[in-house]
């Protein structure tokens, strides 16, 4: 099998950038690296991905929860799973963290209603390490819209038009999970620490792990 690594966190924490980075290094290891996103990485989560995200949708919290679910349940059959099998890494922007964190700590669903159907989502398909860049949501927000004026990202989404409140409950929902689960580490992206210091630790972790 291969390995399957996760990275988490509020909107602008830098996912993106160091997912890049990581992939870089693992290729320089010799290994494949697959990357994907959620929600998103098949045509049905392509598609799923247009309505969730669009500032212009109103999607209710269990509408919202339902259609993330059904897009990782595919993501994990069409394209988590035989990558893993294949002996990939898969290194995945987003993933079940997300949803407890956000519709869970965000939208106030019930936890034990997202954890059982996470499980049947994934089935087998847990990380075997979660990267949860930690930010001040106000200093996340900030960038991300910096980066959408400077025509460097993606317009605007739903979750970004959110109150600052619900971001901060999405923070304490990661910070919440990394307490409880061992896969999850921590690494500080407050600005304005700086994106080569981000990587070097997270390349740390990678070299504990035995890569």
């Amino acid at each position: 099998m291969g390995l399957f690594i996760t990275f988490e966190g509020v909107e602008g924490c830098g996912k993106s950038t160091q997912i890049a980075l990581l992939r870089d290094y693992i290729a320089k290891k010799g290994l494949e690296a697959l990357t994907i996103r959620e929600p998103g990485g098949t045509a049905i989560g392509e598609a799923i991905r247009q309505i969730l995200l669009d500032s212009k949708s109103e999607i209710g919290p269990m509408a919202e929860l339902l259609l993330y679910e059904a897009c990782r349940a595919e993501l994990v059959l069409m394209v988590i799973r035989p990558a893993l099998e294949a002996g990939k890494v898969v290194i995945s922007d987003r993933f079940m963290d997300s949803t407890v964190a956000y519709q869970g700590f965000g939208r106030g669903l019930d936890i034990k209603a997202i954890d059982r159907l996470n499980k049947l989502a994934v089935g087998e398909a847990v990380p075997d390490l979660t990267i949860l860049l930690d930010c001040d949501p106000e200093a996340g927000l900030r960038r991300a819209l910096a980066r959408i004026e400077n025509g460097k990202g993606p317009k605007e989404d739903r979750f970004e038009r959110e109150e600052i409140a619900f971001h901060t409950r999405v923070r304490e929902g990661f910070l919440s999970i990394a307490k409880e689960e061992k896969r999850v580490r921590v690494v500080d992206a407050s600005p304005p620490r700086e994106i080569t210091s981000i990587h070097a630790e997270i390349c740390d972790i990678m070299t504990k792990m035995g890569f």
